[in-house]
């Protein structure tokens, strides 16, 4: 019984999915799309083959949001009239449709003319055959104008009632192009910003309908023309308030934009310390309804990377890691159709280079945009320690440290520039003390000395030891061969003065009494034994005690 009730839940459930899948995936109430224009020809097509007898059509509208049918045009072989809904324009495409088979519909329509149409065709007054039509208007709006000035904003907005009627509206340029689209409901909007002489041309929207239909897409022309005498001034610009900013070199920073949505971004650049108002340049550009990008050489480093950057959805910022020469004056331009947002940021950049005279460090301070700098001091970690400055030109103020740094001399130097908002920022050099040898810190460059070399000659003074040990060994051998000789003979023969080309090892006793005091010290040396070679003999502290 149990069993019985789980496989009747689960046919049931299975039945209940079946069923939500085919709602969820119901085709539409209509067997074809058309999509026209207000003021522009249309046919809806209901061609059958052709009939016999009696033969009649009905042509029935029914309005969005309506659930009642409206008759629109009724005819038999004999005679044709029109219903309430009709219009001047609306009559048969084939009056002799009976014989031809061809009952579509053709009028000239309006907005309110959208919607379900209804080809009910009967034969000896019995119902045949009946075929729904959805009529979709399609509207195409151009701003400016279908003529346009040079630099201009170009909008095509496209819009299909009622939306359900489309799957998909597109755009394409006069080469073929798809352009991007800012997609709504039923249709979607495509610009081109800083519109040029080579944008003009015939320009395709394409409509594609959604569900069956006797065509896969209904296409639209639209002619541009650009007026490259007239070129657009964008009178409305809106100005945020100055940004003074202060960076050191290759530290990354944020130049900021309007915080508006825009159709593109433009970045000019003053260069710093510049009193020509000319020399304002692009450095930047980036349209983003074309994703293009035009950049300048010299700002390799600046990208649209900033924190507050999304260019594809219209919000700018710039992320720039500057050299000391990219302070200046900064203006972002953001444009949004016909209006125009700009930024200005002042940035100063501070840098310290070091260079050696002959007889100091010195120390300078390299500064850009000085129009908003209010001061740039020197600085010692010491703080009791009183530095002296100059200057060499306009943005440098250099100090100077003494060759040999001493213990009050050495460690943090710290150049601050501090501009008139009161931000500051502060670039650090380190001088080091020297190290306390200065004979072992250069013994590499200088000439070697014989003790230096004493551990790099080790390894060759054990090599040669070994090579000496069987030669020391022999002469032990004849050493200890001849003291037993002299041993026997007796400790007079072995202390005998020797004449003639025999060197004299051992000296006379008789020799060293003879001798004066002041003269050298001899040593007497005298046997000890069978394992001693000799010892110093006694020797007399003055020559009367002999």
């Amino acid at each position: 019984m149990e069993f019985r009730w789980l496989l009747f839940v689960l046919i049931s459930s299975s039945a209940m999915l079946i069923t939500q899948s085919d709602t969820t995936t119901k085709d539409p109430d209509w067997s074809d799309v058309v999509v026209t224009m207000v003021g522009r020809e249309v046919t809806l097509p209901c061609v059958d083959w052709p009939l016999t007898g009696s033969v009649s059509i009905n042509w029935k509208m029914k309005s969005p949001g309506v659930d009642h049918w409206k008759l629109v045009l009724s005819a038999n072989e004999r005679q044709q009239f029109s219903g309430a809904a009709s219009k001047a324009s609306m009559r048969l495409v084939d009056s002799n449709f009976q014989e031809t088979g061809d009952f579509s519909l053709l009028f000239v329509p309006k907005m309110e003319d959208k919607g379900r149409y209804s080809c009910l065709i009967k034969q000896q007054e019995k119902k045949l055959r009946e075929k729904i039509i959805l009529l979709a208007i399609l509207t195409v709006s151009i701003f400016p104008s279908a003529t346009l000035p040079h630099h201009s904003t170009l909008r095509l907005m496209a819009e299909v009632s009622p939306a359900s009627a489309v799957s998909e509206v597109t755009w394409l340029s006069p080469g073929g192009t798809p352009l991007r689209l800012a997609r709504r409901s039923g249709g979607g909007v495509a610009k081109l910003p800083q519109i040029r002489l080579t944008d003009q041309g015939v320009y395709i929207c394409q409509v594609y309908p959604r569900g069956n239909s006797s065509s896969p897409m209904f296409p639209f022309t639209v002619d541009l023309r650009v007026d490259g005498m007239n070129v657009a001034s964008f009178t409305n610009i809106s100005h945020s308030a100055q940004i003074s900013m202060a960076s050191l070199t290759q530290t990354p920073l944020t130049l900021a934009c309007p915080p508006m949505r825009g159709d593109y971004v433009l970045l000019y650049w003053k260069p710093p310390d510049s009193r020509n108002i000319n020399t304002t340049t692009l450095v930047y550009g980036y349209d983003r309804w074309r994703d293009r990008t035009e950049q300048s050489k010299t700002h390799a480093q600046l990208s649209l990377d900033g924190p507050l950057s999304t260019p594809k959805e219209g919000f700018f910022s710039f992320l720039l890691s500057p050299g000391q020469n990219d302070g200046g004056l900064y203006m972002c331009e953001v444009f949004f159709n016909d209006n125009a947002f700009s930024q200005r940021t002042l940035l100063s950049i501070l840098q310290v280079k070091a260079r050696h005279s002959p007889s100091a460090l010195v120390l300078t301070c390299h500064y850009t945009e000085r129009s908003q700098v209010k001061r740039v001091v020197w600085s010692h970690q010491n703080q009791s320690r009183t530095l002296k400055w100059s200057s060499s030109g306009p943005g440098r103020l250099s100090t100077e440290v003494p060759l040999s740094p001493t213990q009050d001399t050495a460690g943090n130097y710290t150049c601050t520039m501090q501009l008139q908002n009161g931000q500051a920022v502060k670039a650090v050099y380190t001088v080091k003390l020297p190290l306390k040898d200065n004979t072992e810190s250069t013994t590499s460059i200088s000439p070697p000395h014989p003790e230096s070399n004493s551990a790099s000659l080790l390894p060759s003074l054990l090599s040669a030891l070994l090579l000496l040990v069987p030669l020391v060994a022999a002469v032990a051998g004849v050493l200890l061969w001849r003291q037993k000789d002299i041993s026997r003979r007796g400790i007079e023969q072995s202390l005998s003065h020797y004449s003639g080309e025999v060197e004299n090892i051992y000296e006379n006793p008789e020799d060293v009494r003879q001798t004066s005091p002041q003269s050298s010290v001899y040593m007497d040396l005298k046997p000890r034994g069978e394992d001693d070679v000799y010892e110093e003999l006694d020797r007399p502290s003055h020559p009367h005690q002999l």
